[in-house]
């Protein structure tokens, strides 16, 4: 057994509990809070849906140990929430809701949305929503409530809590010798994001010249080598196809997709389009990455913008500020296995057999919720 101390619904907890105890086990066993449902128990179906400080998280699949020294809030702890209130009315008055099983980590996952995307239109609530299964209603009446409430809000700033940004991209992807001209191109910072589609901008620098970087992007078989849980197969200088093997808590899933890719010599810069699919799963995804080179004084610094679209169960796993943590995460095993690769940092290592999804997702978090801790420790 394991001690642990937590906050549930702003009350301070002290249990002790077997490592292997699920949060969603915890709450309804040891602390009799009920509302919160277990369903598919795979971080599949979102029933058991509970916020984590102020991220939605799948209790099923979160370790309570994991939970020790943070705030865990359930359905039971938003009886005197005013944004809460609002959607119970709503999914009341909309019809959205009938069995009532899914209702719960519905309604959490709802919340979520009207706080952090106010004005949110029906597309982008369904895609917000795809995470969380109901059997019963056909979603119609629970993406109007969750309109209903969230267009009130056209005018109010996300209450969530701020995402660390991004390292800020040089001011020119553009060296000093490219042609004039250029710097439209080799520019994926002022392309418009896709309506409904989950974006983050990343850079890194690697301690090597623009002329050897640009190289290496160019070589698939050592790009997929730096990339945790990328197959490569088939590929020539404008096309690649392969597989990403992606690892999400109990779940595995195979991407195999295809992509076509554009470089540009003389900017320095490319695009990547693609799509895959998981026949397992039934999701699938469409994305679009833009990067380019400048150089720096330590090397060449590499600034990327991603775009992309995942629909299907797993597109829980696509919440636009756990998305960008993720992808910041992603980005830096990259530049640290590119810098390897290329002779510039500690000795590459064999790459992983999957992307451990939750891994990373539950490292993001954990750095999200200690950071007014750290700072106030300063």
């Amino acid at each position: 057994m394991t001690a642990i101390t937590l906050t549930v619904n702003g009350r301070k907890i002290a249990a002790e509990v077997q490592p292997r105890m699920h949060l969603g086990d915890f709450l309804r066993e040891q602390l009799r809070l009920t509302g919160t449902h277990l369903g598919c128990e795979h971080g599949v179906c979102g029933a058991c849906t509970v916020l984590l400080g102020s991220v939605p998280v799948r209790s099923c699949i979160t370790y309570a140990v994991a939970c020790d020294g943070l705030e865990v809030r359930t359905i039971e702890g938003f009886e005197d929430d005013p944004d809460m209130r609002e959607l119970r009315e709503a999914f009341s008055r909309e019809h959205g809701l009938q069995c009532g099983f899914c209702t719960p980590g519905m309604l959490i996952a709802a919340r979520d949305i009207v706080r952090r995307l106010p004005g949110a239109d029906e597309k982008r609530i369904r895609i917000e929503l795809s995470g969380n299964l109901c059997r019963c209603t056909g979603y119609l009446g629970i993406v109007r409530a969750v309109r209903s409430v969230a267009e009130k809000r056209t005018a109010v700033a996300p209450t969530a809590a701020p995402m660390a940004q991004p390292s800020a991209p040089p001011a020119s992807f553009v060296p000093a010798e490219a042609p004039a001209g250029a710097a439209a191109s080799a520019a994926p910072v002022e392309e418009s994001q896709r309506q409904g589609w989950t974006r983050f901008d990343e850079s890194f620098t690697v301690a090597a010249s623009p002329e050897i970087v640009w190289q290496a992007l160019g070589d698939f078989p050592r790009m997929a080598s730096c990339l945790p849980g990328a197959e490569l197969g088939e590929y020539d200088a404008r096309s690649v196809k392969g597989r990403l093997r992606v690892k999400l808590g109990p779940i595995s899933a195979s991407f195999a997709g295809s992509a076509t890719v554009e470089r540009d010599d003389a900017a320095r810069s490319g695009i990547i389009r693609g799509a895959g699919t998981d026949t397992g799963s039934r999701s699938r995804t469409r994305g679009e990455v833009r990067y380019g080179l400048a150089p720096e004084a330590q090397g060449t610094r590499v600034a990327i913008v991603v775009e992309y679209d995942l629909q299907g169960p797993l597109a829980q796993f696509s919440r636009s500020g756990l998305a960008r943590e993720f992808g910041g995460r992603i980005v830096a095993e990259f530049a640290a296995n590119l810098n390897a690769a290329l002779g510039a940092g500690a000795a590459p290592q064999a790459p992983a057999a999957s992307l451990n999804v939750l891994a990373l997702l539950w490292a993001a978090i954990k750095r999200r919720l200690l950071a007014p801790l750290v700072r106030r420790d300063r």
